[in-house]
């Protein structure tokens, strides 16, 4: 890639080995942290609740991620238990959180992928090259791939997947948000990027499914319907039956084109069963009885029983990661009365983050949340976690009152009833008893009616999709989760694009819509300083963009946080390779972030 590119995503890992270093070293005289706003010397607080940059809870932790070591296996089958099923897997259709990434990365490759260090590396493609300004990229793609019919890799074929994202219901947003305005093979293997707008973190969204991962165009063409449950990709397995809510398997490509370091032939295992357990406690008990050979989990409570069990005895090895990857929840701030701050406000003030974190198992594994980004993250700032409105019941309490006595309130209800509140969250007993903490300090103020609903994840997810799935206006509180160790203006981009066309009309930006503004909130400040963020490839600048978002989020309040998550995979001791996995060019690969593993790598030690 562009050398001024390479330098920059250098300068953040450089960034990141500071801050981790020094997290510990920044207080002040007097014991109290000190907060320094990116370029502004003089804009300090005392406020001892921030936490410093570099701290991590005291029992993170993070598993290091190193070279693969021991003797290579061929053969073997594993099964693995996802905490949820997945509707489809068509990258450019199809909403993909991690147990659905773990499955369609098995059968479809990505043109970039993400190093160790959070740097970008080229994968199906060998380079990848912007020109000086950002605004058109060439990437030149690896020979001799062939997808699992048997159909060859070329140009054209990422050209021609180009229509087919623009129109699908996930790779619509990702090629807005990635400012993709036309994509043409300009040689046999050389594919040419022209974008609306400059985009330097293009190579990010590359990464992620809606327009990094690679499928057969025709095939998806010809039976879209039928490819979500038969995909055709290049990937290092193909796809051998699906039963919709108990087991999808994956059987080994034989024409796969990866090697390891040591040119052995990719991947190492047979096959993987997929099987959707989404009990938190029934998958860890199937790890323990051998039902499967590895589960995941975002739940910090089935941490804590993992690793119980591992000191108590049970031959079982957990994988963890804690990194941006947030809780919290988000309020549909295009219906009342979540439309009005005061009540966004008063609300997340009565959230006391401490109890739900306990509530979730995660006391002493996460920190409390205030931003995107976790304290030991480069993006982190201590002036957004001293703005972001922290528990204070009776703060809450009067803000909210304020919306309540107000004659002109949204909700149409009579000055001093209290307000009606929605809270969704999926069917699991730790969220359940997250929300239960929630509900009751909002109902304990005497201004909120709370219902509590449920629905099962992939229902969950939908529900709260908007005006593009028709659920514009329906839900209320919704608990989410937030961010990634991706290149943050991936996400925010699309998070904080105009959520209707009305909305974009009214901004002067017609037909720049995504149907992942959660929130349905719009502000052309956040706005603005996500689409500057790709303009440029200074760190310094980037920082202060970022920086002015997660401002504008603690000030308006569409969103709200618990902890930040903690993450993991529970193998057998015999599956092996799951961490350590390599990129083309030999570096080793991110890991496991929000526990998406990559399996190709993975062998079963004898």
């Amino acid at each position: 890639m562009k050398r001024s590119l390479t330098k920059l995503l250098a300068l953040l890992f450089a960034f990141a080995m500071i801050a981790a270093a020094c997290g510990g070293d920044s207080s002040s005289d007097d014991g109290e942290s000190t907060n320094t706003t990116a370029g502004d010397e003089e804009n300090e607080t005392t406020d001892e609740t921030v936490a410093e940059a570099g701290t991590e809870a005291p029992e993170d932790e993070d598993t290091e991620v190193v070279e693969n070591e021991g003797e290579r296996v061929y053969g073997g089958d594993i099964a693995v238990g996802l905490e949820a099923e997945a509707v489809g897997l068509r990258p450019w259709e199809d909403t993909c959180s991690s147990p659905c990434y773990n499955m369609m990365v098995t059968i479809f490759d990505k043109l970039v992928e993400q190093t160790a260090d959070g740097l970008y590396e080229p994968f199906l493609f060998e380079t990848l090259e912007p020109n000086e300004d950002f605004t058109e990229w060439i990437g030149v793609l690896r020979a001799d791939v062939v997808f699992h019919d048997g159909t060859p890799l070329t140009a054209q074929t990422i050209a021609d997947m180009f229509p087919i994202q623009q129109a699908g219901a996930t790779g619509a947003g990702g090629v807005s948000a990635a400012n993709i305005a036309d994509v043409q093979a300009t040689g046999d293997l050389e594919v040419t990027y022209t974008l609306s707008t400059a985009n330097s973190a293009l190579p990010a969204s590359l990464a992620r499914a809606p327009v990094g991962m690679v499928f057969e165009p025709a095939a998806a063409a010809a039976d879209p319907d039928g490819f979500a449950n038969a995909p055709v990709g290049t990937g290092p397995f193909m796809i051998e039956s699906r039963d919709l809510d108990n087991e999808t398997v994956v059987v080994r490509n034989d024409s796969y084109w990866g090697v390891d370091p040591d040119g052995n032939q990719l991947p190492f295992l047979d096959s993987i069963s997929f099987r959707p357990i989404p009990d938190e406690g029934t998958r860890l008990d199937a790890v323990l009885s051998g039902t499967v050979d590895a589960m995941q989990t975002l739940r910090q409570g089935t941490i804590r029983d993992g690793r119980a069990a591992r000191d108590g005895g049970d031959e079982i090895v957990l994988l963890e990661f804690q990194g941006n990857n947030v809780g919290g929840g988000h309020f549909n701030t295009i219906v009342p009365p979540f439309d009005d701050v005061r009540v966004r406000r008063g609300l997340t003030h009565m959230n006391s983050q401490e109890n739900v974190i306990e509530a979730l198992g995660g006391t002493g594994i996460s920190l409390p949340g205030t931003q995107w980004f976790s304290p030991d993250s480069v993006w982190y700032s201590e002036k957004v976690a001293a703005a972001w409105p922290q528990f204070d019941f009776e703060l809450g309490v009067s803000t909210l009152q304020e919306y309540i006595d107000d004659p002109e309130r949204s909700d149409g209800k009579a000055v001093g009833e209290p307000i009606d509140v929605e809270l969704s969250c999926p069917p699991d007993p730790t969220l359940i008893a997250a929300m239960q903490v929630i509900e009751q300090t909002w109902t304990a103020s005497g201004l909120v009616n709370v219902e509590l609903t449920n629905y099962d994840q992939q229902t969950h997810i939908n529900y709260a999709l908007g005006a593009e799935n028709g659920f514009l206006g329906e839900h209320g509180a919704h608990c989410w989760r937030w961010s990634s160790e991706d290149d943050p203006a991936v996400g925010l981009n699309q998070h904080l694009a105009p959520p209707t066309a009305e909305v974009a009309e009214a901004a002067g930006l017609p037909g720049v819509v995504s149907p992942f503004n959660f929130p349905n909130w719009f502000d052309q400040v956040a706005f603005e300083a996500a689409v500057a963020s790709t303009q440029t490839d200074d760190f310094d600048e980037r920082y202060a963009l970022f920086e002015t978002i997660m401002l504008r989020f603690a000030e308006e309040v569409p969103i709200w946080y618990s902890g930040h998550t903690a993450t993991a995979f529970v193998t057998a001791p015999d599956v092996q390779g799951l961490i350590g996995w390599h990129l083309p060019s030999g570096t080793v690969g991110i890991g496991i972030p929000a526990v998406e593993g990559r399996w190709a790598e993975v062998w079963l030690a004898e």
